[in-house]
């Protein structure tokens, strides 16, 4: 009895071929339940759009399907940019062995454009660029209502953002990767803007909130937004043209006007980029520092909360983490602070349970759940090869394995992730794992396809997304729309929890939108639903 293979794509005409005869179960062999599942392992990394990375990859939406008009960028005055801007401040990060200065990237066309093209700026992957704009406000003035239109005119990068890179199996390790596995290449950032709030996304499908921020030093930190609701206010300074600079706003703080938490705030517990208070407790943040990012404890539920209630047992693994730890306590937190480029550059805000009352310093629930998954992964790797992951495991590389522009390169955090899961094939738990590997944000970098219209805060830029497990489809693009918490709707439906009200009012607007709702990424495996 043949099986319909769902969103087949042309990469892999052998491997369709298979699952139509039969291959993928039959009356005889029946396809196995999502029951099967018993592990789901989450691997996060950083920074990248799908066409940044994967805009070459046979079969998949990527840049041979973008219109003329999805590649042409537009001024701050809607009107089109004869060239790119220069990348502003040059394309490559200080002191690494290939250089592109500010003035080599002068001249470009409108156009998106190959970082690693030999016949062009020949930068190659193991070579880190400069950093580029990923807010929660510029992020959806880029997306300008899903036109991906105005990726330069509010990027302080200038013609940067417009970069991907040409890869293949033999210069990407993830490539073969999802050669082998299920690509999804509708997969959408949870949230809009940078990093903190779609960690947040990963694990609540929520925006942390900050009701006391006008009494406190947070107070300066709130954003001046149009009645739009969506944009910036520009500071009268501000350049009129994208040519001439980048934007000036009148202030692109951290918190909403209304007090939720957007962009980048510290964890109330160590290890935060907040040091203790004078004389206070050395296990927390300072709460109220001058710069007034200290995010207070957060008391919205969060998937573990769910996943304790159900008796499920999980994990978040944070690369470095005991190194992180130790330094804070020993008062040598320059050696992994953000922003330092010594190894591991321990990244603070990629620790979303950190910022959960409910797994403060001192409880047992801290103790249980955020592990140290060591230095390169190393405990992480441990678990693995001896058979020890919980049911649910997160693992978050530590900064200089993670992709994100501006202090690491795509090459060494690609190469890592393709180890990880090497040894995750060789796990004594393999046979019932389902292993997602995605990127939280889009890290500032264009891409060409619209994200659904959804609710306030998501979902964004479309990122690259993997499904790899030996109940994957194999060598297959898969169309589904998903985001980030298709990630927590595969945990919910997996272990029959109750669904996260963020979830329920994402789909609600989705629908209201004309949209469909989001998938759970049952449809990248091959079993019974």
């Amino acid at each position: 009895m043949k099986k319909k293979l769902i969103h087949a794509t042309p990469i892999a005409v052998a491997a369709a071929a298979l699952a139509l005869s039969g291959c993928g179960g039959n009356d005889d062999n029946p396809r196995p339940s999502i029951s099967t599942i018993k592990n789901i392992v989450v691997i996060y990394a950083e920074n990248r759009s799908f066409d940044n990375l994967y805009g070459t990859f046979p079969g998949a939406n990527g840049l041979q399907n973008a219109t003329a008009a999805s590649k042409l960028q537009l001024d701050r005055s809607g009107q089109p940019l004869a060239t790119l801007p220069v990348a502003w401040g040059g394309l490559t990060q200080p002191k690494q062995s290939v250089t592109v200065t500010e003035a080599q990237t002068a001249n470009m066309p409108n156009q998106p454009f190959s970082i690693n093209d030999p016949a062009g700026l020949n930068v190659p992957l193991n070579i880190a660029t400069r950093d580029l704009y990923h807010r929660f406000y510029e992020n959806q003035m880029q997306i300008d209502g899903g036109k991906n239109d105005m990726f330069v005119a509010w990027a302080d990068s200038g013609g940067l953002v417009m970069g991907n890179y040409i890869t293949n199996a033999d210069t990407l390790p993830l490539w073969k990767v999802a050669q082998k596995y299920t690509l999804a290449d509708n997969f959408f950032m949870g949230a809009f803007g940078g990093s903190f709030l779609n960690h947040q996304w990963l694990v609540c499908a929520c925006t942390p909130t900050f009701p006391n921020a006008l009494n406190m030093n947070a107070k300066t930190s709130v954003s001046a937004v149009e009645n739009d609701g969506t944009s910036l206010t520009l500071d009268p300074t501000s350049p009129a043209s994208a040519m001439d600079g980048k934007p000036l706003f009148k202030n692109s703080g951290n918190l909403t006007p209304d007090l939720y938490a957007v962009n980048t705030m510290q964890p109330p517990y160590q290890p935060s980029g907040n040091a203790p208070a004078d004389g206070g407790d050395t296990a927390l943040a300072d709460p109220n520092p001058a710069a007034g990012t200290t995010l207070p404890p957060q008391t919205a539920t969060h998937i573990g909360d769910l996943l304790d209630k159900a008796n499920v047992s999980w994990a978040w693994y944070g690369g470095a983490w005991g190194a992180a730890v130790a330094a804070r306590q020993s008062g040598q937190w320059t050696s992994v602070t953000a922003g330092n480029l010594t190894v591991p550059n321990f990244q603070t805000h990629h620790q979303p349970f950190n910022y959960f009352a409910d797994l403060a310093p001192g409880t047992e629930a801290r103790a249980k759940h955020l592990l140290d998954g060591g230095m390169d992964g190393s405990e992480f790797i441990k678990a693995i090869d001896a058979g020890t992951l919980p049911q649910v495991a997160f693992y978050k590389p530590q900064g200089n394995l993670n992709e994100h522009a501006g202090y690491t390169d795509v090459e060494s955090g690609d190469q890592h992730i393709a180890e990880v899961i090497s040894h995750l094939e060789k796990s004594p738990q393999w046979k019932n794992m389902v292993v997602v590997v995605t990127y939280d944000e889009n890290g500032g970098f264009w891409d060409h396809v619209s994200p659904p219209k959804g609710d306030r805060w998501g979902p964004g830029s479309r990122i690259p997304a993997l499904v790899v497990s030996p109940l994957a489809k194999k060598g297959f693009v898969d169309h589904t729309q998903y985001d980030t918490t298709s990630i927590l709707r595969l945990i919910t439906r997996r272990f029959s929890l109750p669904m996260l009200p963020g979830l329920t009012n994402r789909d609600e607007k989705l629908k209201a939108n004309g949209a469909q709702p989001m998938g759970d990424l049952t449809n990248a495996l091959d079993i019974a639903l």
